[in-house]
């Protein structure tokens, strides 16, 4: 195998796929990157894969002898990454695994091992392609991936559950104490092209790790918003390609939440605030409730059309601030865990936000007013007095 390239495409794609490889491979290969250099198509290949997670880019390059092996991902990616801007050679010598890289400042020799015990990504046949709008995906990921949970023993909720309906897309995350739940439009609106839809797909629904989509996240980011990216499901797999990456997933298994039936659908109050404004506050208080619990208590003033946030961590200090709001329902005093509300707030993409509640107990709703369809709802801490 012998191949040239730039050290910026070899370092920015090595990057990504080492993205998925274990820091503690059950198998040593599998602390390997897979290299495939193709003649017929001037391409070079990098796979890593820890046997749930699999990342695929395939970039241009200049193959001189096509070839295969594999090369342990971290060293190889140290040693590119510091190495000068300009042209790299890499080749080896057929049988010995060994890997030859020299660029402008020098050489440097790396042992690899060769491809066979190097798992394959899981190919799914007979699925149906489905075009999914680059644009609706970013959306629905950046409402809702921050909700998942962090808890390995509750595996359902580490990930995002993903609905699919004709030229909709609904994304939902929860992990017990909060939820959000985003809905777009899945149409491409590629400049001079008719929107496409999935008018022949049927409708799915399917849970993905979020470490998975933070990786889809992040690729797609690099993109052309314009772009559409295809999705496979079969079988307790999932497969996203856009260009020429791809991202493979398990799906986790187990029942979903129905969250549909958490979300009130009457509120006796309704609070509409300046987003940016509540945020800065919060994150003001937050320095004291980070001393007591990350509580903080709103108190909801009808009557001066304001609502208080507040907390007292005994021994540190307490602080205070005040907000103009519109406020319709009762007076009420309600707490929440600081970093929730945060989390949800920086999400939401709008101006001006709207609190809907009941009880001092009860769910509290957050959406954004006009723009996307998102609902967060997070649970309200009782109040000890």
């Amino acid at each position: 195998m012998k191949l040239v390239c730039t050290q910026n495409d070899l370092s920015t794609n090595l990057s990504l796929v080492s993205r998925a490889v274990p820091s503690r491979p059950t198998h040593p290969v599998l602390a390997n990157v897979k290299l495939e250099a193709h003649q017929d198509t001037q391409q070079v290949s990098l796979t890593g894969f820890d046997l749930s997670l699999g990342i695929q880019i395939k970039f241009a390059a200049q193959v001189e002898e096509g070839g295969h092996l594999t090369l342990p991902a971290k060293l190889l990616n140290d040693i590119v990454s510091r190495l000068p801007d300009g042209e790299i050679t890499l080749d080896d010598e057929v049988g010995d695994a060994i890997a030859t890289i020299t660029s402008a400042s020098g050489q440097y020799q790396v042992r690899g091992m060769g491809t066979e015990e190097f798992p394959e990504l899981p190919v799914v046949e007979n699925a149906e392609p489905i075009n999914l709008s680059t644009s609706a995906l970013l959306e629905g990921l950046k409402g809702s991936l921050f909700a998942t949970s962090p808890d390995e023993t509750k595996q359902v909720l580490t990930g995002v559950h993903l609905t699919a309906k004709q030229d909709s897309l609904e994304f939902a995350a929860t992990d017990g104490h909060r939820l959000a739940v985003v809905e777009t439009t899945n149409q491409d609106v590629a400049e001079g092209e008719e929107p496409q839809s999935n008018h022949d797909i049927e409708e799915f629904e399917v849970t993905v790790p979020a470490r998975a989509l933070r990786e889809l996240e992040r690729m797609v980011g690099t993109r052309q918003v314009s772009e559409s990216l295809t999705l496979y499901i079969d079988q307790g797999q999932v497969v996203f390609e856009l260009a020429n990456q791809r991202i493979t997933s398990r799906t986790l298994e187990g029942q979903y939440p129905n969250y549909r039936q958490l979300i009130p659908s009457t509120f006796e109050r309704q609070i509409t605030l300046d987003r940016r404004q509540l945020l800065s506050a919060l994150e003001r208080i937050a320095v004291l409730a980070d001393q007591k619990n990350n509580l903080v208590k709103f108190t909801i003033d009808s009557d001066n059309q304001q609502v208080s946030l507040s907390v007292e961590a005994q021994d540190v200090g307490k602080g205070r601030e005040s907000l103009p709001a519109q406020v319709s329902g009762d007076n009420i005093d309600i707490a929440f865990n600081v970093k929730y509300l945060m989390d949800g707030l920086k999400a939401l993409p709008a101006a001006e936000i709207q609190l809907q509640l009941n009880g001092a107990t009860s769910p509290v709703i957050l959406t954004p007013l006009g723009g996307l369809k998102m609902t967060y709802l997070v649970m309200p801490v009782q109040i000890r007095t």
